[in-house]
């Protein structure tokens, strides 16, 4: 018969790395220690067959290891890519991520906002569809929130990872502008319920600096969704000379309406996009795209959070800076 070994205790693996049980704890959630120690404690922590248990852990902390990840919407590639990055990211900190699906809808958002904080997740990441709702104060009261791309107004989130929207939106249409592009459309999934989101506040101040003839669309993040819209806005009468999405995705659905319509890209319709998902180097012309660096955001978001939960830091706001990727789906202007 198999002799069933004792597990193993939090201490013995102290004693197994000269550190204290502290430390290896702080070391087994990816926190206050260095990368060195964490590989090492959790080498240690597999050969001595340690486990932490999770019902007692969650007894003596008060705590369910869970953590709630609010997407906008997952169909979406780039939060596709995000959420996998982040639940990947807080399983290394022996954390796991619940995650919801806001379908782009800003009431279905707050809805599972409040669902999340029912369930008493130890914190929630959320990437707002809708940053001023006042629900995001009445929830910082109870539980760590952390913002991703927007920062929540007037909210009491713990720390937001936000990005540079407002460099981020100058260079794609001063990349536009020096292209001859003067008749461009710019496809959001932001609604008009909810009009207050950065990027799309900066589009109209950029577009009155250079000069330029904007027109602002609604479209869903989902690329055969957009498609539809982006034939609408390609079978104008005054056909826009650009597109600038603000999402990769979106892009997709423009590439998808362009070929319907046999319309070139670039040589009769630039496209541009706004978070340089991978798959958009694989396009035919790759796109042209804004880069937030994912991985950094995912990092930056996952370790706020862990502090957030072990009650560390005061407030922290992280700004990401973007980089114009210019590739092949971006050409001066027609005549």
């Amino acid at each position: 018969m198999p002799h069933n070994r004792k597990r193993a205790t939090i201490r013995e693996v102290a004693q197994a790395t000269g550190l204290s049980p502290a430390a290896v704890s702080y070391a087994l959630r990816g926190i206050q220690t260095s990368p060195q120690t964490q590989q090492r404690v959790r080498a240690a922590a597999a050969a001595l067959g340690y486990e932490a248990h999770p019902i007692a852990r969650a007894l003596a902390s008060g705590r369910t290891g869970m953590v709630g990840l609010l997407c906008g919407s997952l169909e979406d590639y780039w939060q596709q890519s995000l959420a996998v990055g982040i639940g990947r990211a807080l399983v290394g900190c022996d954390r796991y991520a619940l995650i919801l699906d806001a379908a782009g809808d800003p009431a279905r958002e707050l809805a599972l906002a409040r669902r999340l904080r029912d369930q008493r997740v130890d914190g929630l990441l959320v990437q707002p569809l809708d940053p001023s709702a006042p629900l995001w104060a009445e929830l910082g009261e109870t539980l760590p929130v952390v913002s991703i791309g927007d920062a929540l107004h007037g909210g009491r989130s713990r720390a937001e990872v936000v990005f540079d929207n407002r460099s981020g939106v100058t260079m794609a249409l001063e990349h536009l502008h020096g292209l001859g592009h003067r008749r461009i459309a710019v496809l959001t999934p932001t609604r008009a319920t909810t009009p207050d989101r950065p990027a799309d506040l900066h589009v109209n101040a950029e577009a009155d600096r250079l000069g330029l003839q904007v027109t602002v669309v609604t479209a869903p993040q989902s690329w055969h969704a957009a498609r539809r819209v982006a034939l609408e806005v390609l079978s104008a009468p005054a056909r826009p000379t650009a597109l600038f999405c603000f999402t990769d995705s979106i892009a997709y659905g423009v590439y998808a309406a362009a070929r319907e319509l046999r319309l070139a890209v670039p040589e009769e319709v630039s496209v541009c996009g706004y978070d340089d998902h991978p798959m958009s180097v694989l396009l035919t012309p790759p796109l042209t795209s804004v880069d937030w660096d994912i991985d950094g955001i995912v990092r930056a978001a996952v370790q706020v959070m862990v502090e957030a939960i072990d009650g560390d830091p005061p407030h922290r706001r992280i700004v990401r800076a973007p980089t114009l990727r210019v590739r092949r789906s971006t050409g001066p202007a027609p005549a």
